[in-house]
C-alpha cells in the first residue's frame, strides 16, 4: 500500500504549479514510461500494480490507488515520477517550431510526437500555451518529449532575435505545395481557435496555406494535422540531418 502522503503528492502534480513548485511531472502507461526511461530519464518513483513486467524496481500499487491518482479514466498499470530536466536557450539553426497560443493538451503532444517524427528539436512555445508536462500532453506525445526540447518565452522577441526567417499557417498564405523551403527558418503555427496574433504577423517572412482537395468551404484543419502536413512537404524539400 502507498503511504497517504506519496498519494497526495502524485495527485498534486496534475497541477501546473505543483509540477513547478515540486520540479516533478507524471508519466503514465508503459509505452510513455518505458521510452522516457530508454533516453536516460531516471525516474523518482515507479509504481506498477504488478510486480511482474519491465519494471522490477517498481513499488506494487493497487488498482484502486492507481485510479486514485491517475489522470486517465481507465489506469495504465504503471506510474512514474520523473523530475522536469533543467531549461536551456533554445538553438536556433536547421528548423524550429514555434506555437502560438496553443492550449489544447492533445494538440501540443501530438505536435511533439510529429517533431520527434520529423526531426524537429526545438519548439518555441508563448507562455500562455499549455504546459508540455501537463499529464495528457505527456501521454500523447508517447515518449518523445525526451527528444524535442520545449521552450516557454514570448515569440515577437525570440523570432526577432532567432536572425531566422519565419513561415505562419494562414489561410491566405500561398500554397505549401508550391512553396520552396529554406535550408533553415522557423514554422509559426497559431492557436486552435484564433490562428497567428495580430502582432506576430508582422514577423513573417511568407505565410503557407494548406488548400483543400475537394470541398473549399470545409472546415480547417485541426492545428496538429496542419502541422504534420507543413513538416511533411517541408522534409520532402529539406530532409533531416543528424547533428
Amino acid at each position: 500500500m502507498v503511504a497517504k502522503r506519496e498519494l497526495k503528492f502524485i495527485k498534486s502534480l496534475h497541477q501546473k504549479k505543483h509540477r513547478s513548485l515540486s520540479g516533478f511531472f507524471l508519466a503514465e502507461g508503459v509505452k510513455v514510461v518505458e521510452t522516457l526511461m530508454d533516453a536516460g530519464w531516471e525516474p523518482r518513483q515507479l509504481y506498477s500494480t504488478s510486480a511482474t513486467g519491465n519494471f522490477p524496481t517498481a513499488e506494487l500499487i493497487s488498482e484502486k490507488e492507481l485510479k486514485s491518482v491517475s489522470t486517465l479514466k481507465q489506469p495504465n498499470q504503471v506510474l512514474g515520477v520523473f523530475k522536469i530536466p533543467p531549461e536551456r536557450p533554445p538553438e536556433y539553426s536547421g528548423w524550429v517550431l514555434a506555437l502560438d497560443r496553443l492550449n489544447d493538451p492533445g494538440n501540443l503532444g501530438t505536435i511533439i510526437r510529429l517533431c520527434d517524427w520529423f526531426g524537429i528539436r526545438e519548439i518555441l512555445c508563448s507562455p500562455d500555451s499549455v504546459d508540455c508536462y501537463n499529464p495528457k500532453v505527456v501521454m500523447a506525445s508517447m515518449g518523445s518529449l525526451a527528444q524535442v526540447q520545449v521552450h516557454y518565452l514570448p515569440l515577437g522577441p525570440a523570432l526577432s532575435e532567432s536572425g531566422l526567417s519565419v513561415f505562419g499557417a494562414d489561410m491566405d498564405g500561398v500554397s505549401v505545395s508550391a512553396f520552396s523551403f529554406p535550408d533553415e527558418g522557423i514554422l509559426l503555427m497559431g492557436s486552435e481557435s484564433h490562428g497567428i496574433s495580430p502582432d506576430l504577423r508582422a514577423s513573417l517572412t511568407q505565410s503557407l496555406n494548406i488548400r483543400p482537395f475537394a470541398n473549399p468551404g470545409a472546415e480547417s484543419l485541426n492545428v496538429g494535422v496542419a502541422t504534420g502536413i507543413l513538416l511533411y512537404e517541408l522534409r520532402k524539400q529539406q530532409p533531416f540531418t543528424q547533428k
